[in-house]
């Protein structure tokens, strides 16, 4: 019996689109057919993959206007961001640019006796699984940099956004890239864990929560199939005694409420030095007493919904108990009236402790808990208090104390004096349950690829 995913419109609960799933056996004529396909597109020349690559980017780029509304419906963005076009732009540019140097040969000899080098060989077939909430920034991550190193990939996009992989497609083959090379498909999880154990890919990238990679690794287990995993996280921000305070606050709550708090480096807990807590604490609350909440495809309306009602639910459970235990929220509801179902007021909370579950699980929506701190050690203790480890956003005018800090603490990406943004020139990696692996970068390259060794005796 055929399946269908469904994708519900966050905004009234409509549906946007239905796509039938495909079965084990379709999917593996689907893998056949790309690592078949593969081959040939390994072989051809590197600044043709690359053109061919950029030209889908570009193609992207010229569907934006469609784009943008059509993600509102997906996911609840307000238009009036304009997508993700830049950023993803900005990142296939940049992993264009280091191509040639990332794939590169490493020469160690070429004398009369011996060539001796380590060249960079395509795993093969890449499935990238992307997540809905930056659904464009977060699958091109992974597939630009996969198919410029000569891999094919299977692209399989969360259900809230199943429009966006038909897009890239749609963009992709129109530049001149194979079908088969990237394909877009529509599994469910069974099929997805099936065709990993059966030793489909050379290698599986996932963004998502800890319980799916968990789902990811379990299935590649015993197959040797390289994993990278970007999982939860509940980054924390620590503002020191000289910190240019507007721009802190400013950064850390947009950072913290962009995207209703769906992002995946979006700063969760907030921890401020005594002297500037009180002045932070009231700035913060002007800042988000003048968001609207309302409809995404209105230009007035800065938080749009979340994705799903039961995401909203999981915030205001974590957010109830927490003011149960003695927390104190600082945003009147009579400011957000249309709070309900997929649609969450934000909100800041004091007096917070690590006993709540809004200071330890990732919310992943519209709340931030601030609390008050004495001086580095004890904010480093309450950083790393955490199972996961992504970024961390610190505060201050001196450079070697941000470096000494974040030389303590458990995480993927030092922030100092920013937050929430993914440069593609460093690699994006996690710690603890944020999972393993490293994207973008040359590194990210080498994760895409296996290294081989050449050792040749020359006659004499």
């Amino acid at each position: 019996m055929s399946q269908k995913l469904t994708c519900i419109s966050p905004i009234d609960g409509s549906v946007v689109a239905e796509r039938e799933v495909l079965s084990f056996e379709a999917a593996k004529q689907g893998v056949a057919k790309a690592t078949t396909a593969q081959k040939a597109w390994a072989a051809r020349p590197l600044d043709e993959r690359i053109a061919l690559v950029m030209k889908g980017v570009e193609n992207v780029g010229a569907l934006n206007d469609d784009i943008v509304p059509e993600l509102a419906r997906q996911m609840g963005r307000p238009i009036r961001y304009g997508g993700e076009f830049g950023g993803f732009k900005e990142r296939a540019d940049y992993m264009a640019q280091i191509a040639r140097d990332a794939l590169a040969p490493i020469a160690l000899e070429d004398s009369d006796t011996f060539k001796r080098y380590i060249a960079r060989e395509a795993h093969g077939v890449v499935l990238v699984i992307a997540p809905w909430n930056y659904p464009f920034m977060t699958a091109i991550n992974t597939v630009a940099p996969a198919l410029i190193a000569g891999n094919a990939v299977l692209l399989k996009h969360a259900t809230q956004t199943l429009l966006v992989g038909e897009r890239m497609a749609q963009a992709f083959h129109a530049a001149g890239i194979p079908e088969d090379v990237f394909q877009n498909v529509f599994l469910n999880h069974d099929v997805t864990s099936d065709l990993i154990a059966a030793k489909s890919f050379g290698f599986v990238n996932f963004t998502g929560s800890v319980g799916g990679g968990r789902a990811i690794e379990l299935a590649a287990a015993g197959t040797f199939t390289g994993v990278g995993l970007e999982l939860g996280g509940k980054d924390p921000g620590y503002v020191m005694e000289d910190a240019d305070l507007d721009a802190a606050v400013e950064t850390l709550i947009d950072a913290a409420m962009f995207n209703s708090g769906q992002c995946c480096c979006g700063i969760e807990r907030i921890y401020v030095v005594e002297s500037l807590f009180d002045a932070f604490v009231e700035k913060a609350v002007k800042i988000v007493e003048g968001y609207k909440l309302g409809d995404p495809m209105d230009p007035e309306t800065t938080l749009g919904p979340m994705a799903q009602t039961r995401f909203a639910n999981e915030v205001r459970s974590q957010t109830a108990e927490a003011i149960e235990a003695g927390a104190k929220p600082l945003i009147a509801p009579e400011l957000f009236p249309q709070d309900g179902g997929a649609y969450l007021m934000p909100q800041i909370l004091i007096d917070v402790t690590h006993d709540m579950r809004v200071m330890r699980e990732e919310s992943f929506g519209p709340v931030v808990g601030i609390m008050k701190v004495k001086d580095d050690a004890e904010a480093i203790r309450l950083m790393n208090d955490s199972d996961y480890g992504l970024t961390a956003s610190l505060w201050t005018a001196d450079i070697n104390r941000a470096e000494a800090i974040g030389q303590q603490i458990e995480t993927g990406t030092i922030f100092m004096n920013r937050a929430d943004y993914l440069d593609p020139g460093l690699c994006w990696t996690g710690c603890k349950d944020t999972g393993r692996g490293g994207g973008l970068s040359v590194i990210g390259y080498h994760n895409l690829t296996r290294p081989k060794s050449y050792h040749l005796r020359k006659q004499q």
